[in-house]
């Protein structure tokens, strides 16, 4: 894919992840991964991700940005909020009170869970999160030239308001970069992010 066929948007979003619009085009790598064509979406210190038109872009807090990349009972809910195709990106706020109980975000451990409670099951609101469940995947990614995330993959079973476990499940894949104070989530398996972070530039 050319570089004019990328659409040159900065998308709008908290000022304290996202950084001053600029016109820029991706290169061949980087748009490959959309399988069509781009918008650009500028987050802080400079770290600019290529990310399919379709995906729509909404501001949700202070330093929170929810990319919706399909179906979505609300668009405009919060982390917890079931039922929603979307991936997350965390500023230095959100990171800090990213842990169970609201403490700082463990990139060691893994797992952002803001809250102090049980919480609901992203692929069905009538179900809980319950354990996790198989192997935790963890080292570190790619995330444009010059740049390594701290990552971690585990799936969570699903359990009824009883407790009783279900055959519904999801995988968490989440991207920490320390310095630039950055943490992406996706908790929907989303095709084609973790390309679109590899292949990022930081202008």
């Amino acid at each position: 894919m050319s570089k004019k066929h990328l659409a040159a948007v900065a998308v709008a979003a908290a000022a304290v992840l996202v950084a001053p619009a600029s016109a820029a085009a991706a290169s061949t790598t980087a748009a490959s991964t959309t399988a069509g064509p781009a918008q650009e979406l500028k987050l802080r210190k400079g770290l600019t991700l290529y990310i399919p038109l379709k995906w729509v872009v909404h501001r949700v807090g202070a330093d929170r940005i929810k990319v919706v990349t399909g179906p979505c009972a609300n668009p405009r809910g919060g982390f917890f909020a079931p039922g929603c195709k979307s991936f997350w990106i965390f500023g230095p706020k959100a990171i800090r009170t990213g842990a169970e109980g609201f403490g700082p975000y463990d990139a060691g451990r893994g797992g952002y869970y803001p809250a102090s409670d049980v919480q609901k099951c992203p692929k069905n609101g009538m179900l809980l999160r319950g354990e996790r469940v198989g192997a935790h995947k963890k080292g570190l990614r790619q995330v444009g030239p010059g740049h390594k995330a701290h990552y971690h993959e585990f799936t969570t079973r699903c359990r009824t308001g009883n407790g009783k476990k279900t055959s519904v499940s999801f995988t968490t894949r989440e991207w920490y970069l320390p310095k630039s104070q950055i943490l992406v989530v996706d908790e929907w398996s989303t095709g084609n992010l973790a390309d679109t972070l590899k292949y990022a530039d930081w202008k």
